[in-house]
């Protein structure tokens, strides 16, 4: 994809022409190394007009996605991960996704994760881990990092004073630029850490390696809402 982003903007993008990206090993694929990281995506994707960006944290989410993009919605990039699913009960029945809607799934008055994609699954836990210790968490599945929930946004910056973003991508320019970016137009005030690869290559090793190398596996998570309490 990153050798044919020429091709999507002048032959798709442009033309606002209803085409499915499907990037399969979005974010860290362990041991293939620096040259098969699918992690600058969400970042040169969202850049293009007329693009929409969607992450599914879940297979349901995933077959929803698919479902939805034959319903002429224009150019859409559906990235999802290497590897193993996280549901046992995934066949059910298509539902139609709304573009640009994310949603609440768990309350939280302490910090607010803003979370993007599979990486949502480690914040599930980690809020698992933290709510045992008295720190209250709310977590926000976005679903797409372009176009923005803007409700939702304006709901969690309305409540939160802290804020957390992760993405299995890299931060520059990425999804936790993009709720920054939300953040400074609206002129909301909040303490925002944002969670993905650093600003170089990684090398390779297992995906749980570098995910814990990159700080956002559960592990990572926990340790920055303790440090953003600080």
């Amino acid at each position: 994809m990153q050798r044919a982003y020429d091709q999507v903007i002048h032959d798709v993008a442009l033309q606002n022409l209803n085409v499915v990206f499907c990037l399969d090993r979005g974010g860290l694929v362990g041991a293939d190394g620096a040259t098969h990281h699918g992690v600058f995506d969400i970042t040169f994707m969202r850049a293009i007009p007329n693009m929409i960006v969607f992450a599914p944290m879940t297979e349901i989410d995933l077959r929803n996605i698919l479902y939805t993009a034959q319903f002429n919605v224009g150019p859409i990039v559906i990235r999802y991960p290497r590897g193993n699913g996280v549901l046992t009960e995934w066949k059910k029945d298509f539902e139609k996704i709304e573009i640009g809607k994310g949603r609440k799934l768990h309350a939280g008055k302490d910090v607010a994760i803003l979370s993007f994609g599979f990486p949502g699954n480690f914040a599930t836990k980690a809020i698992s881990v933290l709510e045992q210790e008295g720190i209250s968490v709310a977590h926000y599945n976005l679903l797409f990092a372009k176009p923005l929930d803007e409700a939702l946004l304006h709901e969690v910056f309305s409540a939160h004073k802290r804020v957390i973003t992760i993405e299995d991508g890299v931060i520059i320019g990425g999804f936790g630029s993009a709720i920054l970016e939300f953040m400074a137009d609206n002129n909301y005030s909040a303490k925002v850490k944002r969670l993905g690869v650093p600003d170089k290559f990684i090398s390779h090793g297992t995906q749980e390696q570098l995910w814990h190398e990159c700080g956002y596996d559960t592990e990572g998570i926990i340790y920055a809402v303790k440090e953003i309490l600080k």
